[in-house]
């Protein structure tokens, strides 16, 4: 539809009345625009904040700017502060929905709970493939394994004519220069997805963690990580699979627990959804993946961005925004921005969620 049906005005106007106060603590912010000559009112407008991950920064421009066109009463912000920032943010009621590419610890998981007054629960919305991407002017195609991804971003492995890398690609003309590592600066949710990958198969040495642990030179933001990779030769990093696309950059096909070195893609992205639990939780559906299991043709280093909301809590803005990203036509076009869509079970159970907040 173009506009609100009247029962959706009626909602924003009810809730206007009774809980402008609350939402706008909440991040939403409802106001009554009177044309300028005095006549009747246009329909409401309202606006809606929401901040987190940079991941899926990109699904979230493209969410917003065709929710805007179907829906012109209505506005959504997002500021890609990173996951950290968002959940904050959201704690402390400065935005209506957090993204964040993890889960919440217990201790952020019981702040939340106290400001939404019950549950705070996790919906997956995005899946976000994390490149491994890499600026050497001289090797178009690169393979990596997770032992040898390991050796590099703990600093072990130095040159790019190690043997480790030349055993992951035979026969290619590697050069002996210095690779320069690059790495997310403060805590980010993209950093505990790899280093979980890592640990489970490559002999990472450190406990997964929001916070970098091995060798590097740090950058802030996903958008900061492209823009070094683009500009620094004989260098790699991470980052997801939408900036390095958007940005031209060489990404490494990368072994899978199956043996095979795949080339990421959304579609082989999405196989690696196969390898993945799905927790139905008080806190929302919590993903957790088994990297050791082989699933042929999967790339195996992907995250899941959360959308984090109250779940006792009416809020029609909110509902009204996901109920569009986790629809057929939010998750339809996710593809073009270097992401994977949800699969049809886990996008039934969300939507049965956003349905169960109303």
């Amino acid at each position: 539809m173009a506009r609100l049906t009247w029962t959706a005005k009626s909602v924003l106007v009810t809730v206007l009345v009774l809980v402008a106060g609350a939402a706008a603590a909440a991040g939403a912010v409802f106001l009554s625009m009177s044309s300028e000559d005095g006549s009747a009112p246009e329909p409401v407008v309202a606006w809606l904040r929401g901040s987190g991950s940079t991941a899926q920064k990109g699904a979230m421009d493209a969410w917003i700017g065709e929710f805007h066109r179907i829906h012109p009463e209505l506005r959504v912000t997002y500021e890609p502060n990173g996951s950290d920032r968002g959940i904050e943010d959201f704690i402390a009621g400065r935005s209506a929905f957090a993204g964040s590419d993890v889960p919440m610890t217990p201790e952020e998981q019981a702040h939340a709970d106290r400001h939404c007054g019950g549950p705070a629960e996790h919906l997956p919305m995005v899946v976000s493939p994390v490149a491994v991407a890499y600026n050497v002017a001289t090797v178009p195609a690169l393979r990596l394994s997770p032992a040898t991804l390991t050796g590099i971003f703990t600093g072990r492995i130095t040159k790019w004519n190690a043997r480790e890398i030349a055993a992951d690609n035979p026969g290619e003309g590697l050069p002996g220069t210095r690779i320069h590592v690059f790495h997310r600066s403060g805590q980010s949710g993209t950093t505990q997805n790899l280093t979980e990958f890592l640990r489970a198969t490559g002999g990472w040495p450190h406990q997964p963690s929001r916070t970098w642990t091995g060798a590097g030179q740090g950058v802030t933001s996903s958008s900061g990580m492209t823009q070094v990779l683009q500009h620094t030769g004989d260098s790699i990093g991470y980052v997801e699979y939408g900036f390095a696309s958007s940005a031209l950059l060489n990404t490494a096909d990368v072994r899978n627990a199956a043996g095979q070195f795949v080339t990421l893609s959304p579609e082989s992205a999405s196989k690696a959804l196969q390898g993945a639990t799905v927790a139905n939780l008080p806190n929302g559906l919590v993903l957790s993946f088994d990297h050791r299991r082989a699933v042929p043709g999967a790339y195996p280093i992907v995250q899941v961005t959360y959308e984090i909301i109250c779940a006792g809590r009416a809020d029609p803005l909110v509902r009204t925004f996901l109920d569009y990203t986790a629809g057929d036509a939010g998750q339809s076009y996710l593809a073009l921005y270097g992401y994977a869509p949800l699969p049809h079970d886990l996008l039934a159970q969300v939507r049965g969620r956003l349905g169960a907040t109303s």
